[in-house]
């Protein structure tokens, strides 16, 4: 089972101030939009997204069907079935937006300890 893409979705009180702060520390902008309150910075492989007023707590994301780049894979467990394997193993669902028999869907479980999983494909 592949889950994708790997990063940690930070929850930010003032996303300038992170953004600077991370730039300090060595990442750079790859994506999002500021204006938006959401950024995406990396720092070789490891992977940020910076978050303002859009969810509590920071959060674990896969994106299945992307590497480690963000390029679309050839093959890969899609969201969907990701679900199913989960749910048959006794894993609770926290949250679901799944709409369509494939495409872009999304859902999250909490790990023993409270930590928050997102599974996110955006392909």
């Amino acid at each position: 089972m592949e889950l994708g893409a790997f990063s940690v979705s930070l929850s930010v009180q003032n996303i300038e101030d992170s953004k600077v702060f991370y730039q300090n520390l060595g990442f750079k902008v790859v994506g999002g939009d500021q204006s938006q309150n959401w950024l995406i910075i990396r720092n070789g492989d490891h992977t940020l997204g910076l978050f303002q007023g859009m969810f509590e707590g920071n959060i674990m994301t896969f994106n299945p069907g992307w590497d480690k780049d963000y390029k679309t894979l050839e093959s890969y467990t899609d969201v969907r079935e990701l679900l199913k394997t989960f749910a048959a193993q006794g894993v609770e669902i926290i949250q679901q937006s799944i709409e369509t028999e494939s495409g872009p869907a999304s859902f999250a479980v909490k790990d023993p300890d409270g930590n928050s999983i997102l599974i996110d494909q955006h392909v």
